[in-house]
């Protein structure tokens, strides 16, 4: 990952094609070493291809993926209610009591 962003970085910057060696210094800049394999494997996989293209390529791809927690509350519901009932009632209260917790920081401290 940290490979692809320095390649997305450089290309921000209007490098249209970085090469490992540019990737290499972004990356030492914060000090981080490149991975040689990945790097080849990147530069490999992203070469002659258009950025712009590709993002929006993956883009449609993550519109099809689910995303939310209706799958895993359904089960869980249908979990409770076989129980006898009581046990989606508990859960509410122990999510809203994990909910109204203040974790000792805030958005703006």
């Amino acid at each position: 990952m940290k490979h692809l962003a320095a390649y997305l970085l450089l290309s921000l910057a209007g490098n249209a094609s970085p090469s490992a060696e540019d990737i290499k210094s972004v990356l030492s800049s914060v000090g981080i070493d490149a991975d040689e394999e990945r790097l080849t494997k990147l530069i490999s996989e992203l070469e002659g291809k258009d950025l712009q293209e590709l993002i929006a390529e993956g883009a449609t791809k993550l519109a099809s993926v689910p995303s939310g927690g209706a799958g895993a509350a359904a089960p869980a519901a249908a979990a409770g209610a076989a129980a006898g009932g009581d046990a989606p009632a508990e859960e509410k209260e122990e999510e809203k009591e994990e909910s109204d917790e203040d974790m000792g920081f805030g958005l703006f401290d």
